[in-house]
């Protein structure tokens, strides 16, 4: 029989809220009656990732900047969950059509993972959305700056293996596309 590691939140209290995060301090009492007291949690909403291939079978890559490490990078397509989306897919077919313009005729759920459960309340739900085709320019966010790059699978390939993807939560996404694809074989 497993042990109940479970803790109780005795208390808890917003610290700062706004769209897109959210910070709450717990109060929380362990199994063996230990308080642990202040713990903080980031509260976003569940975010969303596709490796996305086009009916060419092209990979769509994005480039941007993220300011938090001052770098501009290579991801893949993803982003947060709106309160208007129906489902997890439907966020991500949308993000798609934002951020690349590309729709896509079919999403295999890949499962789910989290950036950090200590400290993160929310999920990333990963795809991998094939038959792509261009429909319209992007849309973006007035923050948002992106490049949409295509590359074929090989050279997609090589990017993985000099470590060019420096998000790990699209890493998992990546590893996990790739062993669908039949592309990569884990254990």
């Amino acid at each position: 029989m497993e042990k109940n590691m479970q803790w109780k939140t005795l208390s808890s209290e917003k610290l700062f809220s706004e769209t897109w995060m959210n910070i709450r301090v717990d109060t929380c009492e362990k199994p063996d009656g230990t308080i642990v007291s202040p713990y903080y949690v980031y509260e976003f909403p569940e975010w969303v990732a596709a490796l996305a291939i086009t009916k060419e079978g092209e990979i769509i890559l994005e480039r941007q900047y993220r300011h938090a490490l001052q770098i501009t990078g290579l991801e893949v397509p993803g982003g947060c969950v709106d309160k208007t989306d129906q489902s997890f897919e439907a966020a991500m077919a949308r993000e798609l059509l934002e951020e690349t313009g590309y729709q896509f005729e079919q999403f295999t759920y890949l499962g789910d993972t989290s950036a950090n459960p200590s400290t993160n309340s929310n999920l990333m739900h990963m795809y991998l959305a094939t038959g792509g085709q261009k429909i319209k320019k992007q849309e973006l966010d007035p923050g948002e700056d992106i490049e949409v790059l295509l590359v074929s699978m090989d050279d997609f390939i090589k990017l993985v293996k000099e470590n060019a993807f420096i998000q790990s939560m699209h890493m998992t996404l990546i590893y996990k596309a790739l062993e669908k694809l039949g592309k990569l074989r884990i254990g």
